[in-house]
């Protein structure tokens, strides 16, 4: 009993794994990847305590592979060269599953140094990353593997596992547990869909509680005061993570930045940084947009910085940012524009071109005016002239119209006086 309840009673078939129904129910893709016994190289992107490394040894123990592990904030190429190395002796002549935990910590050349071997087939690589794999592991692996996406557990698995543990326990510890339903449900809750965290606390609750007579009463309060809470309960498929970034991108567009930056901190506590610095971005050009134009290269640098640096550090740029767009004045009229053109464009309207816009120099025998006659604006006092630009079907639509914003304004004010000059 010296390592913990969560390896001790780690699954041993596929049934047995809580949650993951759309990667491991019967049909599913994975599972049939599994059952075939052909295994690509995969990514397992997800958060921690949801199976990664439970369904890695077992896929290793189902094709007959020697399994070998590698931590990508602890490995170095000399423990790559060392599993290579593996594979001209008796251990490798089944080949090698490598389960890489936490690809996104291994350098380029650390991962180049796989390429060849996991392009001959010799060493299969499942690596994992709680990091969107897009954004943080190298193409070059991306591009020879497939992504499996693992998901928060529900409430209703993480519970069925906790009940396991607990009979695991009663089993284990030759006693009889009582373990009230209330705190199944609260640590099933607590967890924020980490199994790993929920048999933790079952462990610790139970050990905690002294036997009498040869049985032990587990009371909600000692499993309450165990319970590793999660900060933040987010799904990144399910309803809370859209409706949290949309709180967020409604608060900047309204103008308020405590709300901003209240959103935008439980963005961050739960680790998903690109949605952060995604909506931060749109919010700059579509909410904010030619009412502080300048602001848009702003949360541009704050975003690049805080990619750059990342966790928890990221969240003082990123506050910045998200400052600065919720008090900055708001204009959509550029989005509003570009989102009337392309309705019409769908609509069928505005087809052709006027002649003169076009990129060619040379008329047809059925063209019987001929010439491009394009007037060149430079050549003229303030560097315009009139002429038309729009297709003929289109000419005197208005797609932009400037908004009520003092620099929108100049700019009307401006090409208003030149072309009034001009008429």
């Amino acid at each position: 009993m010296n390592s913990p309840l969560a390896e001790r009673i780690r699954p041993q078939t596929l049934d047995d794994i809580a949650g993951q129904h759309h990667l491991l129910d019967e049909g599913r893709p994975l599972r049939n990847i599994i059952t075939s016994g052909q295994i690509p190289n995969m990514v397992f992107y997800g958060p921690s305590g949801v199976g990664k490394t439970t369904l890695a040894a077992m896929i290793a123990k189902k094709t007959n592979r020697a399994l070998r592990k590698l931590n990508g904030t602890t490995a170095t190429t000399a423990d790559i060269r060392n599993i290579v190395e593996e594979l001209s002796g008796f251990s490798g002549m089944n080949g090698i599953l490598l389960y890489l935990d936490e690809i996104q910590y291994f350098n380029k050349k650390q991962q180049q140094t796989l390429l060849e071997f996991i392009e001959n087939g010799s060493i299969t690589l499942i690596a994992s990353t709680t990091e969107n794999p897009y954004f943080y592991v190298y193409s070059a692996i991306l591009s020879r593997s497939t992504v499996f996406e693992f998901k928060p557990l529900e409430k209703e698995d993480v519970a069925k596992a906790v009940r396991r543990a607990v009979l695991f326990m009663q089993n284990e510890l030759g006693e009889e547990i009582v373990f009230p339903e209330s705190a199944v449900m609260h640590i099933a809750s607590a967890c924020g869909g980490d199994v790993r965290k929920a048999i933790n606390a079952v462990e610790l609750s139970v050990i905690s509680t002294f036997p009498k007579d040869g049985r032990r009463e587990v009371s909600y309060e000692t499993a309450d005061a165990l319970t590793q809470k999660s900060a933040v309960k987010y799904d990144r498929e399910g309803d809370e993570h859209y409706d949290l970034l949309s709180a967020f991108q409604k608060s900047l567009r309204g103008s308020d930045p405590d709300a901003a930056v209240h959103y935008l901190a439980r963005i961050l506590l739960a680790d998903d940084l690109p949605s952060a610095c995604r909506r931060l971005m749109v919010c700059a050009c579509e909410d904010v947009g030619l009412a502080n134009p300048q602001i848009i290269p702003i949360v541009k640098a704050a975003v690049d910085a805080a990619l750059m640096v990342g966790l928890p550090e990221a969240r003082i740029p990123l506050a910045d940012a998200a400052v600065l767009v919720a008090l900055s004045p708001k204009s959509n009229s550029a989005y509003m524009a570009i989102d009337t053109a392309i309705s019409d464009i769908k609509a069928g309207k505005g087809t052709g071109f006027p002649r003169h816009l076009q990129n060619k120099h040379y008329d047809g025998d059925d063209v019987k005016k001929k010439g491009q006659f394009y007037i060149y604006p430079h050549d003229y006092p303030d560097h315009w002239t009139y002429q038309q630009y729009l297709p003929d079907s289109l000419v005197g639509t208005e797609y932009y119209k400037a908004g009520e914003n003092k620099t929108e304004q100049a700019y009307k004010e401006y090409w208003n006086r030149i072309k009034n000059k001009k008429n």
